[in-house]
Parts: C-alpha cells; structure tokens; sequence
C-alpha cells in the first residue's frame, strides 16, 4: 500500500526576514509620517490662460483632502494589522519584537539580547523564529521558485 504524499512548498528565509522587517519598518515609518504632497494647497495660483469649465468635481484642494484620508485609513489599517499580528505572539517573543522594531528609539539586537541576558546565537534562533510567525501571520512569507501553498 501506498500513502498519501504531498509536498510542502520550502520557503526562502532571507527573502521572508526582509519582508518581515521591511514590514516592520514601515509599521514605525507610518506611525511617524504624513506625507507633505497630501497636504492642501493654500495659495492660490495665478494664470494668463482663461479657466476652463470642465466635469471636475473636486478642486485641487479637495483632491487633497480626500486622498489624504485615503492615506490615513490606510495607515491606521496597516498599523491594526501589524498591531494585531504581534498580540498574537507570545509574551516574550511580543516584548523583544516590540523593543527591536516598534518603539520609537532605535535599539539594536546586541543591545536587547545583553539586556535579556541571551547568547547571540539563542536571540537569533528566537528572533528567527518570530519572524517566520510574523510572516505566517501577515501572509507575507516568501516561498522559493514561486511555490505557493496548496
């Protein structure tokens, strides 16, 4: 008799850890920006040619507006989902990635594993780990020869 086989899809570490701190990173860079070009525009703009009536709804400054909320909602859902995404990590693997990545100060790894009194090589095992979880929880993993799951 025979079993039933299937075959996993292997995924490619490095490429799945640069997703998750890229993911991370925009996380912070979301928490700290508004970017300038969304702003309206407040001074008027002088022409010689004649305006034209066209079946533009929205003035310039409301195009502005409008994708600036666009923008913010999108911010604000990114940041839940990351939020959301970490709440489901353990305690300890919570407060490392927190330290690591969310706060506003950079801190680096060497500072957080001497802090945890952890080897290096056993803070880089754990920090591996979280990061295949975040990337399982964020479905960012990046799987080798464009595989994908079943």
């Amino acid at each position: 008799m025979s079993q039933l086989q299937f075959k996993l899809p292997e995924i490619d570490r490095e490429l799945t850890k640069k997703a998750v701190e890229s993911a991370l990173e925009k996380y912070r860079f979301y928490l700290l920006t508004i970017p300038e070009e969304k702003l309206p525009r407040i001074t008027p703009a002088y022409s010689l040619v004649p305006p034209s009536n066209t079946n533009e709804f929205h003035s310039s400054t409301e195009d502005a507006v409008i994708g600036r909320v666009d923008g913010e909602r999108e911010r604000l859902e990114y940041i839940e989902r990351i939020r959301r995404a970490v709440n489901r990590l353990s305690s300890r693997e919570r407060e490392l990635i927190i330290k690591r990545y969310l706060e506003e100060d950079e801190v680096y790894d060497y500072e957080i594993y001497n802090d945890k009194g952890m080897s290096e090589r056993q803070y880089y095992r754990f920090k591996g780990r979280m990061f295949y979880k975040l990337a399982f929880l964020l479905k960012i993993e990046v799987y080798k020869n464009n595989e994908h799951p079943l």
